[in-house]
């Protein structure tokens, strides 16, 4: 596949900051963790709301959670969805993503790029002050980015390989200095990279730092029992005047969907967050219940170790893809008519999304994939060391729900219906989420795709050493792709490299698609404004992007 070579852009930097910005505009919303942009209306959403009313102080709300999360210490925490939701509580993002996709600064003062794209330079808001009183300025930011974010084993490190060091200007200013140009460099600080901690307080705790979160959000961490709850209090000292209202959440983790739609019924929760369209249904149906929808890039995928025999041959992932029918799967999940197919980590709404890949995607042709299969199991050569003729075996790994159960049924019939013998496991998130990391798995059910720019979400999955990269697939013609995307401001240009890279992947199939996830929040109807939230200027922001909230912003009338 080709890859057209382009003159890097050499714009002032006023004027490029102003280009980039547009060109990154994303509508959706998404999940596997976190930053997302405004969504088309999804088929049959509930859109009438309760009347929201004026802001209210006081009042404490619990919180239904789909998943626990490991940690809440930024490189060591694996933040999906729940966990990014928990985190906007307590931290702050240095940018943000308002209501036409633009990132934007919302914790920083102000962000300028030089005129090449090789240098970042980001300002913060003077007087912000951690949890525990220490000061957010520039020696707290370079100490979070030298000590955790950049050292050894931090998550983060594949994030920000391309930033060599942070160099402090002055007492609020750093410049982040990169190795090569990034136009989408500014997205990056949307997401845990972006969430500042106190270095102090992370000293202190050492080891146990995850345990004992310090930020500079709305509310302050007060306990911790891990599986069971977690609770955060107003901050009294808040950097933005007026908020929060809340005095007090308690976050539960109720991994169960039906156990969490009970509970919101029943009033012993007054939240409900969910990524699962059966729930999505059941609760558009529920009286005295707001729902707040968006459907983005996030897609329901599996996932194949792309390193781990018998999947590491091409022959075997195509045949597994090829005796899928989407549409089943779709029904399996409760989302017939709510999402559509997906054929890639971009949502039909999103700028990024490509028709071409979307008509090549190949599944649904178990006779193709029956004879691939064969060829891999008659190979005297075949990576897993079996005889010729022995039939091709693997793992599959989901967590413990009933409609994930009957989701792994379905792919077990699907594959062992072309000769595939098929063990199934459930597993908890947090470690289905930690063996994907550490690439300890043959396959998993999974979701891709969140709403941020496509360089660094592309990058992280498919590049060398990026701990996201779960598959572990790698390909020349899309390190080159990636780095043209990152020096170029260009959209259309931009839109023809992202689709080259997916064409790649797909040809490849180190993942296969069900359909676009549709996220929601659930609420009962004395809370409010969920999808209200602003920048500190008064600029609105995206709205409850893959189910996560700007809690700082919300009031209850109970």
């Amino acid at each position: 596949m080709g890859l057209r070579r382009t003159r890097r852009p050499r714009l002032a930097a006023r004027m490029l900051w102003a280009l980039v910005a547009a060109g990154l505009v994303a509508a959706g919303c998404g999940g596997g963790g976190d930053d997302d942009a405004d969504a088309a209306e999804p088929t049959g959403a509930r859109t009438e709301k309760s009347e929201q009313g004026d802001p209210v102080y006081g009042g404490s709300i619990t919180v239904g959670l789909e998943a626990e999360t490991n940690s809440w210490l930024p490189g060591e925490a694996n933040f999906a969805n729940a966990g990014i939701t928990v985190a906007l509580a307590i931290y702050d993002p240095l940018m943000r993503r308002d209501a036409d996709g633009v990132v934007r600064p919302y914790l920083a003062e102000s962000m300028e790029p030089n005129e090449d794209l090789t240098e970042w330079t980001l300002k913060l808001r003077p007087g912000v002050t951690f949890h525990d009183g220490t000061p957010l300025d520039a020696q707290a930011l370079k100490t979070i980015f030298d000590d955790y974010l950049k050292a050894p084993g931090s998550n983060l490190a594949a994030d920000l390989e391309d930033v060599e060091e942070m160099v402090i200007v002055d007492d609020l200013t750093v410049t982040y200095r990169l190795s090569r140009p990034n136009s989408a460099f500014p997205d990056s600080l949307t997401l845990a990279a972006g969430y500042p901690f106190s270095p102090t307080a992370a000293a202190a705790a050492g080891e146990d730092a995850g345990a004992h979160p310090v930020g500079t959000g709305p509310f302050m961490f007060e306990s911790w029992e891990r599986d069971s709850q977690l609770v955060v209090k107003r901050n009294p000292n808040y950097w933005q005047e007026g908020l929060p209202y809340l005095d007090e959440i308690v976050f539960r983790p109720i991994p169960d969907e039906d156990t969490r739609v009970s509970s919101l019924t029943s009033g012993d929760i007054d939240v409900l967050q969910t990524l699962r369209q059966a729930t999505v249904a059941k609760v558009r149906e529920l009286d005295g219940v707001d729902t707040y929808e968006q459907l983005g890039n996030n897609t329901g995928v599996n996932i194949f170790n792309t390193t781990a025999p018998p999947l590491d041959d091409v022959r075997v992932r195509k045949a597994l893809a090829l005796a899928i029918e989407r549409d089943d799967v779709i029904e399996v999940l409760g989302g017939t008519g709510l999402v559509p197919p997906s054929s890639q980590p971009f949502g039909q709404d999103d700028p990024y999304f490509s028709e071409a890949v979307d008509e090549a995607w190949q599944d649904g042709d178990p006779e193709t994939a029956r004879e691939l299969l064969e060829e891999y199991v008659n190979d005297p050569n075949r990576s897993d060391g079996k005889a010729p003729g022995e039939p091709v075996s693997f793992r599959y790994d989901c967590p413990p729900d009933p409609t994930l159960n009957e989701l792994s049924q379905l792919y077990q019939a699907f594959w062992e219906a072309i000769g595939a013998e098929v063990e199934l496991r459930q597993v908890e998130q947090a470690t289905h989420v930690s063996e994907a990391i550490a690439g300890d798995y043959q396959a998993k059910c999974f979701r891709m795709g969140v709403d941020r720019d496509p360089y660094p979400n592309l990058k992280g999955a498919f590049t060398e050493g990026s701990s996201t990269n779960f598959t572990r697939f790698t390909h020349p013609d899309i390190d080159a792709a990636l780095e043209q995307l990152a020096a170029s401001t260009d959209v259309e240009e931009r839109k023809q490299l992202v689709e080259d890279i997916m064409l790649t992947v797909n040809e490849h199939y180190p993942i296969t698609y069900s359909g676009s996830t549709l996220a929601a929040v659930a609420v009962q109807e004395h809370v409010k404004n969920l999808d209200g939230w602003t920048f500190p200027d008064g600029t609105p922001g995206t709205g409850v992007p893959g189910a996560t909230v700007m809690w700082g912003h919300v009031w209850t009338t109970e």
